[in-house]
């Protein structure tokens, strides 16, 4: 249908710019607090490319729905403004017809920011936590030569000579109530796989004393472990395991419920952008935006007031009685004239 075509190209040509304008102050922001990390750690160019690609997801999930929320109403509103909607509508096709339109787009449009949400931040923002303190985890492994009083793990260490990971002339001591271990190296690498530091000690003797007992123990290579890794981290296996655990256990449930309710907020929005679209320009003047950006701010507000009190419950709560809102004020403006 024309004009099925032409309504989606005037949304289209609103879009991009408010989408493009916005996604670029939001990955400033982003950025800039990537950027702070650098005074705990030291990130290097491709480094700081991978923590922005983990946020990526989340820079389109905070821009996406209010673009298109901002995009239909100003759509609507220069339409009003140039005389086509009332032409529009003189054919017959009155608001609820042209929102039944954009229904299939804007459902099209919230399932993928439900997916975006809840499928796919959980594990990027696991991946940008897991590689922040594997970074910082590095920058706190800094033993020195020729210096006392410096920790391996549970180990006192003391080393003569260093080379970039490569150390000569290791002492390592560990004192526990049961018994002393002392170790001499003649070589050692430090070795950092997935978090996991270890010293691959190489021609050395091991000592250890219980009570009156002394043992002796010559090795060609032995392994020292220090896994530095969070306890507390966990392990991400799929988004549904994920959220099963967290919201079984009542952890994370308003970040859940601020991804779902952020992710339908064009659809149970959709009275309120024919209302705000809708206007006659010999009578009323243009106020889509002012009116959208109250309506963006009062439901953020409700959804961050509401979400920790609610728990799961407000998962409904707030949708219906949003929706219950936006027909009223469509039943009071809009629907009465047209």
């Amino acid at each position: 249908m024309k004009l099925n075509k032409y309504l989606y190209s005037q949304l289209t040509h609103m879009f991009y710019p408010i989408f493009f304008a916005l996604f670029f102050i939001t990955s400033i922001i982003f950025l800039v607090k990537i950027a702070s990390l650098t005074s705990v750690i030291t990130l290097s160019f491709s480094e700081l490319f991978l923590l922005y690609s983990y946020n990526l997801p989340s820079i389109i999930f905070y821009t996406l729905p209010f673009t298109f929320f901002l995009s239909l109403i100003i759509t609507l509103a220069k339409l009003s403004n140039e005389y086509e909607l009332a032409v529009i509508t003189s054919f017959g096709l009155n608001p609820i017809k042209i929102l039944k339109i954009f229904m299939p787009l804007t459902i099209i449009l919230t399932l993928l920011l439900l997916v975006l949400s809840v499928g796919l931040m959980p594990k990027t923002k696991y991946l940008s936590k897991e590689f922040i303190e594997l970074k910082k985890k590095e920058a706190s492994f800094n033993i020195k030569a020729s210096e006392f009083g410096q920790k391996f793990g549970d180990w006192l260490i003391y080393i003569e000579n260093q080379n970039d990971n490569q150390y000569e002339n290791l002492k390592l001591f560990k004192n526990d109530e049961k018994m002393n271990q002392f170790i001499v190296s003649n070589k050692a690498v430090l070795i950092n796989k997935d978090g996991n530091l270890s010293f691959k000690l190489m021609d050395g003797k091991v000592f250890i004393t219980k009570e009156n007992e002394v043992t002796q123990i010559n090795f060609e290579s032995m392994y020292i472990n220090d896994n530095l890794a969070s306890k507390d981290k966990g392990m991400f296996t799929t988004t549904y395991d994920f959220w099963e655990n967290q919201l079984s256990n009542n952890r994370d449930i308003d970040d859940f419920n601020l991804y779902v309710l952020m992710s339908i907020f064009p659809l149970i929005s959709s009275f309120l952008i024919i209302s705000f679209g809708y206007f006659n320009p010999r009578y009323e003047k243009n106020r889509a935006v002012m009116k959208s950006i109250v309506a963006i701010v009062i439901y953020y507000a409700v959804v961050m007031i509401i979400k920790d009190k609610m728990a799961l419950h407000a998962l409904y709560f707030i949708p219906i009685m949003w929706i219950i809102g936006s027909y009223y004020y469509y039943s009071n403006t809009i629907k009465k004239e047209y």
